[in-house]
Formats: C-alpha cells, structure tokens, sequence
C-alpha cells in the first residue's frame, strides 16, 4: 500500500474545535422539498392505504399493519445496515481500498473537525466513475468518485468534501431520499395509468369512449373540488428543480463559510473548462435551452463561482 498523500496543504483552522456527533438540521431548501412533494405523498397514502386494506382482506393480516410498516419505512434511511444496501444498489458505490482510504480520510477528518462533527459518523464510499464529482445520500453516505481521489489535491477533494458536508449538516441528503421513497407509490401507479391509457386503442369504440367520458368528468370534479390544485403536480418537477439548486448554493455556502471556497472555486474553474472542451459549438444552444435550464437540478458553474467569489469579497 502506498503512503497516503500529504495534506499539508490543507488550509486549516486555529483553535480548538467542539465536535458534535453529527450536527445535523433542516434549512429552508430541505423543507421545501419535502413540501413540494407533499401532493406525491398524499397521493401514495391513498395508494397504499388502498392496497394495505385489500390485502388485509385477502389475508390474516390487518391492514393497518401492513399501511403502517410502510409509514414507518422511511426510518430505514438512518439504519446503518439499510444505508449500506442503498449505497451498493441504488448508487453504485463500493468501499475504498486501503490505498483509497489513506488519501481520503484524512481530508475527511480535516473537513470534519473545522465543522465540528465527528469524522466517524458517515460512511465514506467510492463510485467508480471518470468525472469530478462526489454525493451525499441518506442519513451518512459520503461518496466520491474514483477520478477525484487521484486528480484533486487535498486541499480541492476537501473543498468538494465540505459541499457535501453541507447537504448532510442543512438536511439536503436525507429529505430529498425520504421524499423519493414516500412519492414511489404515487408515481408507480401514475406511470401504470399512463400504460394503460396506450392501451385504450384496442377497446370497442364505445368502451373506448365510456373510459374517457369517466376519466374526463372525474378529473373536471377533481379539479372543482381541489380549485385547482389537482394540477399543481404538473409543475412539482420545475420547482423541485429551482430548490434542488438552491440547495447546491446553500452546500456552497457551507464550504465557503469552512474556508474552503478559493479550493472549491478551483474544482469549478476545472468543470468549466472540461464542459467547453466537451461541448460542441453546435449544441450549445440546445443544451441550454430554457425547459433544459428549469429542469437542471444544478446551477451553471458561472453563478456558483459568483456567489462563491462574493463571500470572499464579503469576508475581506
């Protein structure tokens, strides 16, 4: 095993730090994700409810057994042994080598203690991938790819380190996982609708018609009953969007107010440079098309690089 890579380049803090267990919250943007998906939730509770009452019908079990296991279910995201099953089969992450691991944590322990959280409680994990990048997920999963390790110096891996920090400490992490899992049912049976309307073309006319006559008025009864607000799902993605990258500013921030903006500024001044060898004069335009802008779950690396150098103009 190699020896770990120096981090005296690290730029570090004066003074005696208090470390927390983990130190974590909720800010705006965490709570407002949840909410957006409140109108996904409700509709899964209907959903599950549904199907829990049926099948406490078909078997000894009572439905509100079933119903309540799945309320109960988004716990799950803090148990350590849950988190490990998400990182290897939802996020494609393995855990560092012992080579890996002696140039990673020292960073992370660094990172953690100028923010005064206990270095060991997250799980540091690695994605195989060729890109700068890393993400936090659930309640301790800290992920960094392959090609950050060997391409950034300490003190930018700890710079990207303390962005992620930022989604665990401000409860990005844990409340956009919780509000995928409880908006499943919803979506799953959307997308089952969805199949099944393509299918209308093989009923008789009349049927044909009967189906969308009933789909039509309970829709119009819907919309009457709810003013409205029935179709306020149709724009949940746009605004979970704009919040997705108000967090990303938000975990920002937090690096920045660590000290670790001039490192971050730098991992960013790479991805700008990798984005216009990578882009084509000619799709540049349609990769920044409006709808495409809306929907981005990140800001363009130009506002993250000015909001960044504005908190340092600020600290002067």
């Amino acid at each position: 095993m190699s020896s770990p890579v120096p981090d005296d380049d690290l730029p570090r803090r004066p003074g005696r730090v208090h470390i927390a267990a983990r130190r974590r919250g909720a800010d705006l943007t965490a709570l407002g994700s949840l909410a957006l998906h409140l109108p996904h939730v409700t509709a899964s509770l209907a959903v599950v409810f549904v199907v829990s009452y049926a099948l406490g019908h078909l078997s000894d079990l009572p439905w509100w057994l079933l119903f309540g296991c799945w309320v109960l279910s988004g716990a799950l995201v803090f148990h350590r042994p849950c988190e490990r099953l998400l990182a290897r089969w939802l996020f494609g992450l393995r855990y560092p080598t012992p080579e890996e691991d002696g140039r990673l944590r020292p960073v992370w322990r660094e990172v953690t203690a100028r923010a005064g959280v206990d270095a060991g409680a997250y799980q540091l994990w690695m994605e195989e991938s060729d890109e700068i990048n890393a993400l936090a997920a659930a309640g301790h999963i800290v992920g960094v790819t392959r090609h950050s390790l060997r391409t950034l110096t300490p003190a930018q891996l700890a710079g990207v380190l303390a962005h992620e920090l930022g989604h665990h400490t401000r409860g990005h992490a844990w409340s956009s996982l919780l509000s995928l899992w409880y908006a499943l049912p919803a979506r799953l049976t959307w997308r089952l609708l969805l199949r099944s309307a393509t299918r209308l073309d093989r009923l008789p006319t009349g049927a044909a018609a009967v189906v969308i006559g009933v789909a039509g008025a309970t829709l119009i009864a819907l919309a009457t009953a709810t003013y409205g607000l029935i179709f306020l799902p149709l724009a949940t993605p746009y605004l979970v969007a704009a919040v997705s990258r108000r967090s990303e500013l938000r975990a920002d921030e937090h690096a920045a107010g660590l000290g670790f903006a001039p490192q971050l500024m730098a991992v960013l001044h790479q991805e700008r440079e990798r984005e216009a060898t990578a882009t084509a004069p000619g799709l540049a335009f349609n990769k920044g098309g409006m709808i495409a802008r809306l929907l981005d779950s990140h800001p363009d690396v130009h506002t993250r690089l000015h909001r960044l150098q504005a908190h340092l103009d600020n600290r002067r």
